[in-house]
């Protein structure tokens, strides 16, 4: 006999007969409760904006981060658990900084995620380090690599990571993301894609966009190596 769905969902471990993973699901239900972010690639570089939620005029608006440097080349926006995503953002730092005293050479954005994807994976083992549930957070990666190439990855709390040339997350992901696909194209330029993030970022947002309901990203590519990640 088959155990009902609320005896499956109790355990991370534990697969239902219909080849489900609830726990996973719920973390990624939970992702679309947060803040909108989108990601556009380019091939001058790569741009990041992500909606600040100011729930009272007593918040200090630019202690919200919704957008972080890993390396000099690599930036981060998340959407979801802002808790989560910290560990996973502490962990991507100390990575790209091992590989950097190690091989005397910046790591690729793609490596970066993979290795905060193995940590993404980790949860549910019976370690100390590890998480007891998945992430409740998605992640898109943003940078330009050593030869030149900029990337955009997004990575979701199942670990799973795909490369993406526009990738909108959390609340009204759905209609921000039929935009992106309506309106990018891969001969944009950085400006372009920055004008296209914002626009899409108006759409869905309930009040206008300003300086301090929003933040912005970019790592611009520069000639012979790595691009340089800042905020505008």
């Amino acid at each position: 006999m088959f155990q009902s769905r609320a005896e499956y969902d109790r355990g991370v471990n534990v697969f239902s007969p219909e080849g489900r993973i609830f726990q996973v699901e719920y973390a990624i239900e939970a992702i679309k409760l947060g803040s909108t972010a989108i990601g556009v690639q380019t091939k001058e570089g790569v741009c990041l904006a992500v909606e600040r939620r100011i729930t009272s005029p007593l918040m200090i608006p630019s202690s919200i981060e919704k957008i972080v440097e890993i390396d000099e080349h690599i930036g981060c926006a998340m959407s979801g658990l802002i808790a989560d995503s910290r560990i996973l953002i502490d962990h991507a730092r100390v990575e790209a900084q091992n590989h950097w005293f190690t091989f005397n050479e910046k790591m690729t954005v793609e490596s970066v995620t993979q290795s905060v994807s193995n940590l993404a994976l980790s949860f549910g083992e019976y370690d100390r380090n590890s998480m007891s549930r998945p992430f409740g957070v998605a992640i898109l990666m943003a940078g330009v690599d050593e030869n030149g190439e900029s990337v955009l990855l997004h990575m979701d709390p199942s670990g799973t990571y795909l490369k993406y040339g526009a990738k909108a997350i959390g609340a009204g992901s759905e209609g921000a993301q039929a935009t992106l696909e309506e309106q990018y194209h891969k001969s944009m330029s950085l400006d372009e894609g920055i004008k296209l993030c914002l626009t899409v970022l108006k759409q869905v947002m309930e009040e206008k966009i300003s300086s301090t309901n929003i933040e912005v990203g970019v790592c611009r590519k520069e000639k012979e190596q790595p691009g340089k990640f800042h905020l505008v």
